[in-house]
């Protein structure tokens, strides 16, 4: 007869032995995590089928889940529940098994030997399932290391993490089952299992207790905070301040590089493959430019751009010092992140294409792509890889992160310009001046232009919409590869409404585009118009 309250018994005990055997695994992976940078499967999960959706799906999750920030939230979240649920499922099952069989013969050291094989089992189908799941992002390695060591790191880890967690499950329900004389009456026998459940729920706190104390450190240092950081407003600068530069990242927590494991490799179809310490990269010889960058999800009149002097190596001088062979169609850029993105070889051997380590004198910021990341001028920003670790020259169309959800094909930046003083704000879909304009007062309406690469060479001002329009005056213009800022003043003579509106032209003489599109697969373009209120003097 199946006496079913000491099977649920023996399920609660195996749920509390697996339990405590999960979070001896989640200390030591949050462990690796911290130190050696290793991605966990929480967080790796999220990397691995975040480019697998296509752009609709991708922001459907947005919407729904709150933004990009609160989709990281949720992906970290549910992915923390699944280890708990598996390890909960293997104790219970690992207790059953063992349970059943009290009679049967013991291995050493006293162990069932179904239940130790099933354990065996479990933990290396967790493995192996972890490892086919996983492949594509085990080349992250949050602390810097080269993609090839990177992989042999976190194989290793999760091994490391599914025995830990199984030698954990046994030895905790042997001790909670240690079985006592059998002249011991029952009730004793149930009293000290209850005693020893007590001590092993109190070692499980005591493994928790780091593990939450790891957890928190990485969450003050995660992203959430400047994730999606524009850079805009009547005060902005023609050099962003480093600390102002729009931020935008797929992590939860950025890479914190060590640049003692960091090594930057140079490979793929070369005859002489390299691996480039920091002070190695640091020592050739250095180009300085001024570069602006922009995000593909940029709208327009917004502040998902910014300009910056950087200082680094010509990726071209890196490629001939591996000698590139015959047939090179792109270069496969690798980062400590697990992200990847492409571009043209013949674009990558451009002398303003950048491996870059300053910014703006100072060496780059961890959010900015420390020790070293890439500047390609006229590219969207997914192009200008941060966190770099490796430059891999390939001979077919490769597709990187976000590419492969369905973004380009075409990742070049179109002629764009856009309106940031007076300051304006942005209501229902409708960009509007802050403050009113006076008739006859002579108001200044400054604004940037960008051309990617191609240059700005003019901006032309409209006070009405479009219907006329006169040359605007070039403020800011250092290099064919930044942003322009230009003014314009106006002098309203009637009270009403009014649509401000600029234009651009790049130096090919190719002007704006007044199509309005979203940012949808290749970015945005269109006019940008700001309604001016005009009040009587």
């Amino acid at each position: 007869m199946i006496n079913a309250g000491r099977w649920l018994g023996v399920a609660g005990l195996g749920l509390l032995a697996g339990l405590v055997g999960t979070l001896a695994m989640a200390l030591l992976l949050v462990v690796a995590r911290t130190w050696l940078g290793v991605s966990p499967p929480p967080e790796a999960l999220p990397d691995r089928f975040a480019p697998t959706l296509d752009i609709d799906t991708f922001f459907g999750l947005f919407g729904r889940f709150g933004g990009y920030n609160g989709l990281k939230q949720f992906g970290v979240r549910s992915g923390l529940l699944g280890v708990v649920a598996v390890g909960s499922l293997v104790g219970i099952a690992y207790a059953l098994i063992v349970d059943g069989a009290r009679s049967r013969p013991r291995g050493r050291w006293d162990l069932d030997r179904r239940g130790a094989s099933f354990v065996l089992v479990s933990a290396l189908v967790l493995w192996v399932t972890s490892l086919a799941v996983l492949w594509p992002v085990l080349d992250a390695n949050y602390r810097g290391l080269p993609p090839t060591a990177a992989r042999i790191v976190s194989i290793i880890t999760l091994l490391a993490a599914y025995t830990l967690y199984g030698a954990v499950l046994v030895s905790a329900y042997r001790f909670l089952m240690r079985p006592a004389a059998a002249a011991v009456p029952r009730s004793s026998r149930v009293g000290a299992v209850g005693r020893r459940a007590v001590v092993l729920g109190a070692a499980g706190a005591a493994l928790a207790a780091p593990a939450y104390g790891l957890l928190r450190r990485l969450y003050d240092r995660a992203t959430f905070g400047y994730d999606g950081r524009t850079y805009s407003g009547p005060d902005i600068q023609p050099i962003a301040p480093n600390d102002r530069f729009y931020t935008v990242t797929k992590n939860v927590v950025d890479p914190n590089v060590t640049t003692a494991l960091w090594r930057l490799e140079v490979g793929g179809l070369v005859d002489e493959p390299r691996a480039y310490t920091y002070d190695e990269l640091s020592a050739l010889p250095a180009t300085d430019q001024e570069t602006t960058l922009m995000c593909i999800s940029n709208q327009i009149g917004s502040g998902l751009f910014s300009n910056a002097a950087w200082r680094g190596v010509p990726m071209r001088d890196l490629l001939a010092a591996s000698g590139p062979r015959d047939g090179a169609v792109e270069v496969l850029l690798h980062a400590a992140d697990g992200f990847t993105d492409t571009f043209a070889f013949d674009k990558a051997m451009e002398p303003t294409t950048m491996v870059v380590y300053e910014m703006n004198g100072e060496p780059l910021s961890p959010h900015h792509g420390y020790p070293a990341r890439v500047v390609v001028p006229g590219l969207f920003g997914e192009k200008n890889v941060k966190w770099l670790t490796r430059i891999e020259v390939v001979d077919h169309d490769a597709k990187g992160f976000y590419e492969q959800q369905g973004w380009g094909p075409n990742f070049e930046i179109p002629t764009r310009s856009d309106i940031f003083g007076p300051r304006w704000a942005r209501a229902g879909g409708t960009d509007a001046f802050a403050e009113p304009f006076s008739v006859g007062t002579t108001a200044t309406i400054r604004g940037r232009a960008f051309a990617g690469d191609r240059g700005v060479e003019r901006v032309e001002f409209s006070a009405d919409d479009g219907e006329t329009w006169r040359e605007a005056k070039i403020d800011y213009r250092p290099s064919a590869l930044t942003w322009a800022f230009w003014s314009a003043d106006w002098t309203p003579t009637e009270p009403g409404e009014y649509r401000i509106v600029s234009r651009a032209t790049d130096e090919t003489g190719a002007p704006q585009s007044a199509d309005r599109r979203g940012i949808v697969p290749q970015g945005a373009s269109g006019y940008h118009r700001v309604v001016a209120r005009v009040e009587g003097s």
